[in-house]
């Protein structure tokens, strides 16, 4: 296939390159710079192209390009903090995007409710629904609303799910994006909840989650009229419908069986019948490949290690080309973002371990791939690490999975100085293959780094999420030592030089297993972290809504007496490494005061720790600049306690 690259980029915003020196470390800033540009979507006649642009410091746009030349046609600036959090193209020449704000870089973006619309050349923007203005439809008032999906055919409308701050109401609104008005579609009774619709437009399944977190599911008739609720079966099935086959005689849905991995499955629309398309006794379906044409699915995404498409049908014409793409990006994984309404042209986006991903525009009838953007194109990916997938059995028998992170050109680890890295969240987040950006920044300093997808990791099912309830000061930390010591045993790491560093929940984790093995862990690092458990619920935003105070009596319990014992504040005494605590004196996740008090501890137990508190940034760093110096003080930081001088 013929590659060709636009070099567009520099026009719309200026890159960092790194120098020629293949001998000298790869800069800071190269790491430190934000990912400039992501998440475009193809027009359905596939001549243009919308992409979100980071423009740096807080502030994003929505870049519209032509796709023959990738000449800019449009830019829609948004308020600092704001950025599209949904992008929809409702016609050949007119899109729609929803809004979110970003209150940190380690946090995802919050959906504002705003719906804009403009059309591929900037011209006629409007503000469509929102908390400041309603559709221009009698009895329809101002709330919020999300992108839900769009007719088969683009006709210039899209579905709107409706909510609002007073009512407990979910609806589904049928709405022009040319002169913002809406027709109701579907309308219950209960918060929060999701819709799906056939390929007529008919809602026919609307789903959720209770402030419990338990599935909420109701079923319509083939009119999208008369819901009824429909109650978990004995076995614990969860049975979460996506989308109809193009006759209408099946429903793709994932479904989970006594809280194990999610499996891809076809079902007769009444939820009966289930035919299994994929499965994996340790991973959920990440993610579902669409054919071009009539988008009927033709494969399901098991990432256990690097992603791999499962085809249900590996002779199919889908398949097929998928197969011969992915064979063109050797090391990557290659996804469909989206066909053109003709299934000529599609919008690939290639990614792997090292490279941070890029999109091509793939024309059949040519046989072509294109090269249109890179999201990180200060980044050389053969100077990057290899992400090594492993398994290991945690001290109770459980089998865990994790990655390793080699430093570049290291094919066999032996004795290295490793950095362990907790993943924030706790629950529903996962390391996985592709791109970490901490990991191989650290690896370009030499460094092996760990990461275990530890009980309450997501990605493999409710039971196991479940595991990590109650236990984030023991049986969690446990799964993280675990990890270390068959890393040691393995001769991988260097016993006598590790050190723990984390984000959010992982700055938590890191502080944990400085006082639960300060024989191993020879300096500790936390960004943006949670320290003291009673204080969540006192400060912070997750206590704020009745689904997040219920989260955190599920998560970490209301018994005093073990949030007191499970957290690093408490514990400081048995903290006899060196500490770095940096923080967002903006921070609304995990308040400033969360370190404060850290900092606090460990000075009455005798060991101050060094300290960065950054103005005017929240739940990690929007600005480049407080990124370059969080990271040299962190490479600062190691070095002096592990790294090749400290031996």
């Amino acid at each position: 296939m013929e590659l060709r690259t636009w070099a567009f980029a520099a026009a719309l915003l200026t890159a960092y390159v790194a120098p020629a020196d293949a001998e000298a470390p790869v800069p800071v800033e190269a790491f430190a710079a934000a990912n400039r540009l992501h998440s475009p979507r193809l027009s359905p006649d596939g001549a243009h192209l919308a992409i979100t642009a980071d423009l740096g410091d807080g502030h994003h746009a929505l870049a519209v390009h032509r796709t023959d030349d990738m000449q800019r046609t449009a830019l829609l600036r948004l308020p600092r903090y704001e950025l599209p959090t949904q992008v929809a193209w409702v016609s050949d020449t007119r899109l729609v995007l929803a809004k979110g704000r970003q209150v940190g870089s380690r946090e995802a973006p919050l959906p504002t409710g705003d719906i804009i619309a403009t059309d591929a050349d900037g011209k006629n923007q409007k503000y469509l629904f929102g908390y400041q203005q309603s559709l221009r439809t009698a009895g329809i008032e101002a709330g919020f609303g999300y992108i839900e999906g769009l007719p088969a055919t683009p006709n210039g409308r899209f579905y709107m799910r409706r909510l609002s701050r007073d009512t407990q109401r979910s609806q589904l609104y049928d709405v022009d994006a040319g002169n913002a008005t809406g027709r109701l579609v579907a309308d219950i009774d209960v918060k929060d909840l999701r819709f799906t619709l056939d390929r007529q437009g008919a809602p026919r399944f609307a789903t959720g989650v209770d402030d419990n977190d338990r599935q909420v599911l109701f079923i319509a008739d083939a009119q999208g009229r008369h819901w009824t609720p429909v109650a978990a079966d004995a076995a614990g099935t969860v049975w979460t419908p996506y989308a109809f086959s193009v006759d209408g005689t099946q429903v793709y849905a994932l479904q989970s069986v006594n809280g194990g991995p999610s499996r891809l499955v076809a079902s007769s629309p009444d939820g009966r019948d289930h035919r299994v398309l994929a499965q994996h006794p340790m991973r959920s379906v990440s993610d579902i490949e669409w054919g071009a044409g009539l988008l009927q699915p033709f494969a399901a995404v098991i990432a256990d290690g690097k992603p791999r498409a499962i085809y249900f049908d590996p002779q199919s014409p889908d398949a097929q080309l998928h197969d011969a793409l992915s064979n063109s990006f050797p090391d990557h994984y290659v996804a469909y973002v989206d066909h053109s309404r003709d299934g000529n042209r599609s919008l690939l986006y290639a990614f792997s371990d090292r490279d941070p991903g890029s999109w091509y525009l793939f024309d059949r009838a040519q046989g072509k791939a294109s090269l249109l953007l890179s999201s990180r194109e200060g980044l050389d990916a053969a100077r990057m690490g290899e992400r090594r997938a492993i398994r290991f059995r945690a001290s109770d028998g459980m089998e865990l999975e994790g990655f390793m992170t080699l430093p570049a050109g290291v094919a066999t680890p032996a004795g290295l100085p490793t950095v362990i890295v907790p993943h924030g969240g706790p629950h529903a987040v996962r390391d996985d293959w592709a791109f970490d950006q901490d990991a191989q920044f650290l690896a370009s300093r030499g460094y092996l780094v760990l990461q275990v997808n530890y009980r309450g990791s997501g990605g493999r099912g409710r039971a196991f999420e479940e595991a990590g309830y109650l236990k984030w000061g023991t049986r969690v930390q446990d799964d993280l030592l675990d990890g270390l010591r068959w890393t040691i045993a393995q001769g991988y790491a260097d016993g006598r030089r590790v050190c723990a560093y984390g984000a959010s929940f992982g700055a938590y984790s890191a502080m944990m297993l400085a006082a639960r093995a300060p024989d191993l862990i020879k300096c500790t690092a936390g960004l943006a972290g949670v320290y003291d458990l009673k204080m969540l619920y006192a400060k912070g935003d997750i206590r704020t809504t009745q689904a997040g105070s219920n989260y955190l009596a599920r998560a970490i319990g209301r018994d005093e007496a073990a949030l007191t014992s499970a957290s690093p504040t408490t514990l400081a005494t048995r903290i006899t490494a060196p500490v770095l605590l940096v923080h967002g004196e903006l921070d609304e996740r995990a308040p400033v005061a969360q370190a404060k008090a850290m900092q606090a501890a460990l000075e009455r137990a005798g060991h101050p720790p060094e300290w960065m508190a950054v103005p005017g940034e929240g739940h990690g760093f929007h600005a480049d600049a407080n990124n370059i110096a969080f990271y040299r003080k962190l490479e600062a930081f190691l070095a002096r306690h592990i790294g090749a001088a400290a031996r």
